[in-house]
């Protein structure tokens, strides 16, 4: 409270860091990034884990076509449950960039609009800078 205004509205600081964690950030695990819907991720983070995530579901895919022949339907109930994780993946990342932009994670859904959603979605979540410093969702992650 201020005793030289009484009538000055509360003045409250919002802790977005993890005070165990070094440099008052919370730590970015693999699991955190790949799993976590909280928080931030920069532009680095959001393609490297695309691509990462893109290539090791499509080498899989491969090489199960490989080595089971393309006529398989165990090669397609295995790509069906490869596609489970890599689309949980791949909406937790969104969800971060969103953040990172100081929008709601729902701003995932702007993909879903026949031709101009994708094209928003990589100019914004995956060219665009992030909110300079903190913003609604946590600290500035570069």
């Amino acid at each position: 409270m201020n005793l030289e205004n009484p009538y000055e509205t509360p003045k409250a600081e919002f802790a977005f860091e993890d005070p165990k964690a070094p440099q008052g950030r919370a730590p970015r695990t693999l699991m955190w990034i790949l799993f976590s819907f909280q928080g931030r991720i920069p532009r680095r983070t959001y393609w490297g884990v695309s691509l990462v995530t893109a290539a090791v579901f499509y080498g899989m895919i491969f090489g199960l076509v490989f080595a089971l022949g393309e006529e398989s339907p165990a090669v397609d109930i295995s790509a069906l449950v490869l596609y489970v994780p890599v689309a949980w993946i791949s909406l937790a990342i969104q969800v971060k960039r969103w953040h990172d932009l100081n929008k709601s994670g729902w701003w995932f859904c702007i993909g879903f609009i026949p031709f101009i959603g994708p094209i928003w979605v990589f100019a914004e979540a995956g060219c665009v800078r992030g909110t300079v410093g903190p913003n609604n969702y946590g600290p500035d992650p570069t």
